[in-house]
């Protein structure tokens, strides 16, 4: 089966659209785009050291993670999504994407995120009290003074959603190629394609979905504000006896897939150096002992980090290039990846096949002016 799909590849010159990049952003884009019965290759040389969604919690945190209004609300939706999305990847290809319903917990140690996290609460978000969230989360640490509870929010399992999204793009008939992009191709001023390692593959439309490594595709028309953001993780043990959850603290967390502990996540600025540090996993396990004390007393199972893709801004690039109409981004989600995977490729679907998306979307233009968060 494989060598068919690279003999396809090999035969196969043209195709309506090209996606580079085989995270779960581009796995989207394919996945949607040849749902809309476009031809399809996604570029995909194989797992990077560093990249984003495979070192991802698969977090669905839109009401947990601070956000400007615009991009709460298009957050939301992409939430949302997945209600739909997880049963019908689990009845096209088999695959559980394990999507957590659960809702997540952000929880305050301090005065002043008591009145932080009391600021985001909205109509169908819960204020809890000490009280409240010992009752909820038995070992939670004991100066916790309340938790913004958003019960709409959740998780999936990162891998999971990848494979399935590639997996649903092959039963549409999309083709899966090894060979790593080096740049677009262009010609009398239009891109028609990509240059890989291997040779030219020609497009009518290609999508940069590349993560950090967007910005090393060469002749694109721009520049693209796009930094990688070191995030490092570790997995322990999940402490006997204490209920599944998905707990935020600060900018870190802790969640409960299978047996494991997911401990995540560092922000650093560290170019594409995707090394685990020990002042990172230092600050990983703080944080979660002041979440979950006995985390602290349960094995490290493994430690690994990943290169997010970050704009000035906070929010991704998803639209087509001013200066090359057939020539489109889907990159830059940051933190946000697994959760904006959906809306995205239904974006990226819609404005390669000629369709003005049902929502706005103008706070991901790519030649918006953009200021840090």
């Amino acid at each position: 089966m494989l060598g068919q799909r690279k003999h396809e590849t090999i035969v196969k010159q043209t195709f309506d659209a090209a996606v580079v990049g085989g995270g779960v952003i581009g796995a989207a884009c394919t996945r949607f785009l040849a749902a809309r019965g476009l031809s399809v290759i996604l570029c995909e040389p194989g797992p990077v050291p560093g990249a984003a969604s495979p070192a991802s919690a698969g977090m669905l945190a839109a009401q947990i993670e601070p956000m400007p209004p615009a991009a709460l609300e298009l957050a939301l939706l992409a939430r949302n999504r997945y209600r739909t999305l997880a049963p019908a990847l689990k009845d096209s290809t088999g695959i559980d994407i394990a999507l957590w319903q659960g809702g997540i917990a952000a929880l305050a140690f301090d005065d002043s995120r008591v009145e932080r996290l009391r600021a985001m609460a909205s109509s169908d978000t819960r204020w809890l009290d000490a009280r409240e969230v010992q009752h909820r989360w038995p070992g939670v640490g004991g100066d916790c003074r309340g938790a913004l509870f958003a019960p709409h929010d959740g998780a999936v399992d990162p891998h999971a959603l990848t494979t399935a999204l590639i997996g649903d793009a092959r039963r549409w008939g999309a083709v899966v190629s090894r060979a790593a992009v080096r740049s677009v191709q262009v010609e009398r001023g239009r891109v028609n394609g990509v240059v890989t390692a291997e040779g030219a593959i020609s497009a009518g439309h290609v999508v940069i979905a590349a993560g950090a490594w967007s910005t090393q595709i060469e002749q694109l028309p721009r520049a693209l504000a796009v930094e990688p953001v070191r995030g490092q993780m570790a997995a322990t043990s999940w402490p006997p006896g204490t209920p599944p959850a998905v707990l935020y603290y600060d900018h870190s967390y802790v969640l409960a897939r299978g047996t494991e502990a997911l401990l995540g996540s560092t922000m650093e600025h560290a170019g594409f150096d995707a090394r685990v540090t020990n002042e990172g996993l230092a600050q990983l396990f703080r944080c979660a002992g002041r979440v979950l004390p006995a985390l602290l007393r349960q094995p490290v199972m493994r430690m690994w980090a990943g290169l997010r893709p970050l704009t000035p801004d906070g929010q991704p690039f998803v639209g087509s290039d001013p200066e090359a109409p057939n020539l489109f981004y889907a990159t830059g989600h940051g933190r946000n990846g697994v959760l904006l995977a959906a809306l995205t490729g239904e974006v990226v679907a819609d404005l390669v096949t000629g369709r003005l998306p049902a929502i706005d979307v103008s706070a991901w233009r790519v030649d918006r002016e953009m200021n840090p968060p």
